[in-house]
């Protein structure tokens, strides 16, 4: 059983969908990635709802949600006040969060605020740092073919980027860093519908190697050890999060835990969803049982 409809944010409305509202564990609300993707494709964390209600919410501008044509809303500091405003609207005094790519973006920048009853956060293939992402990538490329890395290489000096070799180069490194499942899900590819290309060329770029937008110079690393919940780190043994940088960011916050899955890129809840879901689970029942 779930309820769904629309929330009011700055900006627009936002859809949402929430599993299990009288669940008596702490409710989890899940932060998607992008940005200007959506909820879509983690829709297999409503297993978490056995123990707890889920919450899952469209950021504004893709998905289900309004689409407002005002570029100068996409900063991050709208969806930090978005996350705000979705909390107030569904009375969740106490939450855990789940931010998976640039949902770790935003939950960081959110935790930073240092807002109440947060009980947990879970940076799933985090984005804690725009460089240090980029440079991950950088290093990602090296281990594909030299002729991939080239046109990949080309068509970001000539603004090529919206070209058809450069998206089948791109699909070379997303077998590879983004979801390893062959053949790729049927069900995902119906998920560019929900997004917002304009939102995630101004706030990341036309290309996902080289930080062009408004997120350039994000980097909350510094401030990591502020984040004083318990806190869990995961990503993909083959991630563009590699488990290097996250077991480094692991380090950064106190007490902080760390896992990798073994068998997954930066998918792991649609490669190696059983294992997600229960790393997920134990996490948070036994936040919850404290």
């Amino acid at each position: 059983m779930f309820d769904e409809g629309y929330i009011e944010v700055t900006g627009g409305k936002v859809w949402y969908r929430l599993y299990n509202k009288n669940a008596k564990g702490t409710p989890v609300i899940i932060l998607h990635g992008g940005p200007g993707s959506s909820s879509y494709s983690l829709q297999g964390l409503k297993a978490l709802a056995d123990d707890r209600p889920v919450i899952f919410y469209d950021q504004l501008g893709c998905g289900k949600s309004d689409r407002p044509t005002n570029p100068s809303l996409w900063q991050i500091d709208l969806f930090v006040e978005e996350l705000a405003q979705v909390r107030t609207a569904l009375n969740l005094e106490e939450i855990h969060i789940l931010g998976h790519s640039w949902g770790t973006t935003l939950a960081a920048a959110y935790c930073l605020t240092k807002p109440r009853g947060v009980k947990s956060v879970i940076f799933s293939s985090p984005c804690l740092s725009a460089p240090v992402w980029e440079q991950d990538q950088k290093q990602n490329l090296e281990k594909l073919p030299k002729e991939i890395q080239a046109i990949i290489t080309r068509c970001e000096e000539n603004g090529t980027t919206d070209s058809e070799e450069f998206e089948e180069a791109t699909k070379e490194f997303n077998k590879n860093f983004v979801c390893r499942l062959d053949p790729y899900p049927e069900w995902l590819k119906q998920g560019s519908q929900y997004r917002n290309p304009e939102i995630y060329n101004i706030m990341w770029g036309p290309s996902e190697f080289t930080v062009l937008g408004n997120l350039k110079e994000f980097d909350c690393t510094a401030r990591l050890k502020e984040i004083n919940c318990p806190t869990l780190y995961t990503c993909g043994r083959f991630d563009e999060a590699t488990p290097e940088t996250t077991q480094y960011f692991s380090s950064l916050t106190p007490g902080s835990s760390f896992h990798v899955f073994e068998h997954s890129a930066h998918m792991p809840y649609v490669e190696e969803p059983e294992e997600y879901l229960h790393q997920i689970g134990d996490f948070l029942k036994a936040i919850d049982s404290l």
